[in-house]
């Protein structure tokens, strides 16, 4: 049956091809009536010729496009999507990148769930390259839709090895009321804080002098995440003279050591000293376990424990922190 005009057509080209069926599609005419036609792909039968020329028809899409590679698709999202991601979240998706490299130079409207899956089940990484390895792909989808590269979001059907159960350990009471008979030996205040405020290691060695507002007793500072980043967590009261003794050093950091900002690395020695100090095995991670867990413990509101911990929460809406925002978060670390 011959096609309505216009529709496009399906031709086999001569010789030995892999895929000898060139699918075209008529974009007008010349002055001597002749067809002006753009190719839209080439494929291994008629019938999936026809199946792409009637996907197109049903939604057209720009036909160069729909040429974009894979990795060329990815240095358009680094450009116009990465910059909004937090530093954690998109190194972990950089080196997903990595594993995709089969992947790279096909074109992103060719490539299927299929695909997609193989490199997730052959990248011999736990759950959590898996996990950034789809993500990814759903990255990568959303913006392809966006500029009609894709017509589905495979990214969406894949899946990844389930994340190992958590071993974290909380702190119990009776180790954190060793810790505050220890209070006075260095760095023990380093913990104590991370207990009573939830902050990632990385977000206490981060938090700068100008960072805390001693007069409303409040600190600012957040990473890895959207709902994170900026975040307020007031000052409890048990720790408030710990924070000042801190900003009296003079540094541009709370912690630091010779005025220069700690590593994690240089950190941890610290850490190490005060558990065998303290005949403990903690990581410093549980600290922010220890402090969802005994905030949860405690009734505390679970928006606010969203918000200070970082998290987003359908209950909080926009991240505002008003005068009554913070006083109800002062309300529920108070708890502890």
């Amino acid at each position: 049956m011959k096609n309505p005009n216009g529709y496009g057509t399906v031709a086999k080209l001569s010789g030995n091809r892999r895929n000898p069926f060139v699918v075209k599609k008529t974009l007008g005419f010349n002055d001597k009536g002749h067809p002006i036609s753009q190719v839209i792909g080439y494929y291994p039968t008629r019938e999936e010729g026809m199946i792409a020329l009637a996907q197109f028809n049903a939604n057209p899409y720009d036909i160069d496009a729909g040429k974009i590679t894979m990795v060329e698709l990815y240095q358009k999202w680094l450009e116009l999507k990465a910059p909004k991601l937090g530093s954690s979240n998109l190194g972990s998706l950089k080196s997903a990148c990595k594993h995709c490299e089969s992947l790279h130079g096909m074109k992103y409207k060719d490539i299927r769930a299929y695909h997609m899956q193989a490199v997730i089940d052959g990248c011999n990484r736990g759950s959590s390259t898996q996990a950034a390895i789809r993500s990814l792909f759903i990255h990568l989808d959303n913006l392809g839709l966006e500029l009609d590269v894709a017509t589905k979001l495979y990214g969406r059907l894949l899946t990844s090895d389930p994340a190992p159960e958590s071993t974290k350990e909380p702190f119990t009471d009776e180790e954190i009321e060793r810790l505050w008979d220890m209070s006075g030996q260095p760095w023990v205040d380093s913990v104590i804080i991370l207990l009573y405020s939830g902050w990632r290691i990385e977000e206490l060695l981060s938090l700068k002098c100008s960072d805390i507002d001693i007069e409303a007793g409040t600190m600012k500072g957040g990473l890895k995440t959207k709902a994170g980043k900026g975040r307020i967590v007031p000052i409890h009261s048990r720790t408030s003279e710990f924070i000042r003794t801190r900003l009296q050093t003079g540094g541009e950091y709370v912690f630091s050591r010779d005025g220069a900002k700690l590593t994690y690395m240089k950190y941890h020695k610290h850490w190490n000293q005060v558990m065998n100090d303290a005949d403990m095995s903690h990581t410093p991670h549980e600290c922010r376990h220890t402090f969802r867990s005994r905030l949860d413990s405690a009734g505390a509101n679970k928006s606010a424990m969203d918000k200070l911990m970082g998290h987003s929460s359908g209950g909080t809406g926009e991240k505002v922190y008003t005068h009554k925002t913070i006083e109800e978060l002062r309300a529920a670390i108070e708890l502890l």
